[in-house]
């Protein structure tokens, strides 16, 4: 679950770490209260949409007047805003972010995310930070520092200070950074988070870190044991099928291809988008419809395949473990006929009940096309799409 930056913010503050003072605004009157209230003679109106890249696609303004704030406030409420990482949709912008503007010297980078080669959380952290951080990543990997944080010792201060140092910050700024860490660590454990960004973790000319920044992503899985997070959840900020996708238990991505997948399994599904495109395909979607699939689910996850109309063909791959292939075939022929689907359907099945399972969508009287294997049915489903 992504949040938005307000929120983060305020997750932030629970534990000491150092942001700029701000308000949220819906409407421009409120942008400019807001403004009124924080007092100074700058302010940054920030639009918030769970997406980065906000700044280079006019999301993040500058205002030296109150009629500025207003006329920035107005240029993003009841808009909607695309950026490089929004997946290539639009994201409404219902709340914009007012804050007091801030001298900054330098700009910093800090992350904490899961690791899985390591088994650990682990920080990320460069003295180059801003919006062109991933440019730093691919050109300049030396300048990224890593600090891999051991489950049982927990983050050591000692870590974040020598992160610090090989940063280039002083004794001041090594202390801060280190208070900033560790508030970072106590976060991501307490809220079972997944990811936390401060993006620029900035230098002020008073010499002093402070977060004008920061993004934060929760794990799903944990979301029954994390009341307060979910309450703060924006479902307009969400794929509508993804969403729609959740309440059937099903997992549901979209994507930017015409050959929509419905496969059992996370790995399956993924070695199935692999061999589509080996083969010159673009998947529509990552959809694993789980081991205990049921018709419902099944037909389900059909409808929420054809809400898209980049959808050229249907690639059904199932191994029967759990699951029974007879089952399956059921459920897809239940959807073809509910959905009263018009692009061709191919289905790969193997496993338990594999025979009864191709008899029945082969008596069905549908348009559905067999496959031997997954890289015959890839080829036939590219093919089809095409």
């Amino acid at each position: 679950m992504n949040f938005h930056e307000y929120q983060a913010k305020a997750l932030f503050a629970e534990v000491g770490i150092p942001v700029p003072a701000g308000t949220i605004a819906r409407t421009t009157d409120e942008a400019v209260e807001a403004a009124k209230a924080l007092g100074g003679d700058f302010w940054v109106v920030k639009a918030q949409i769970h997406a980065g890249g906000r700044g280079k696609a006019g999301g993040v303004k500058l205002c030296k007047s109150l009629d500025a704030v207003k006329e920035a406030a107005a240029g993003m409420l009841g808009r909607t805003m695309e950026t490089y990482q929004s997946g290539g949709r639009a994201l409404p912008i219902d709340v914009v972010l007012v804050t007091e503007a801030s001298d900054i010297a330098k700009e910093l980078y800090v992350s904490a995310l899961v690791d899985r080669s390591t088994q650990s959380i682990t920080f990320i952290c460069s003295a180059e930070g801003g919006v062109d951080i991933e440019t730093v990543a691919a050109e300049t990997p030396e300048l990224l520092h890593s600090v891999h944080v051991n489950f049982v010792e927990g983050l050591q201060a000692y870590q974040c200070r020598q992160v610090g140092f090989a940063m280039g910050l002083n004794a001041k700024q090594c202390g801060q950074l280190t208070r900033i860490m560790l508030g970072l660590y106590a976060l991501f454990n307490k809220y079972d988070l997944s990811i936390i960004e401060l993006n620029p973790l900035a230098i002020n000319t008073h010499g002093d870190l402070i977060a004008l920044d920061g993004k934060v992503n929760s794990d799903d899985n944990a979301e029954f044991r994390q009341p307060t997070l979910a309450a703060l959840r924006d479902t307009a900020q969400e794929d509508e099928a993804e969403l729609l996708a959740t309440q059937y238990s099903l997992n549901y991505v979209t994507m930017d291809g015409n050959i929509a997948c419905l496969v059992n399994g996370a790995g399956l599904a993924m070695a199935t988008m692999d061999v589509i495109q080996l083969n010159g395909g673009q998947p529509a979607n990552f959809l694993d419809v789980g081991g205990g699939a049921t018709k419902e689910r099944v037909t389900e996850a059909f409808k929420i395949i054809l809400r898209s109309d980049k959808v050229r063909a249907i690639f059904v791959n199932i191994f029967g473990g759990i699951v029974r292939c007879d089952m399956i075939a059921e459920g897809i022929i239940a959807a073809v006929k509910e959905v009263d689907v018009k692009v061709p359907v191919i289905v790969r099945l193997e496993g338990t009940n594999v025979e009864k399972g191709k008899e029945l969508l082969k008596n069905s009287g549908l348009a559905i096309q067999p496959a031997d294997d997954i890289n015959d049915g890839a080829k036939k489903a590219v093919a089809a799409a095409a």
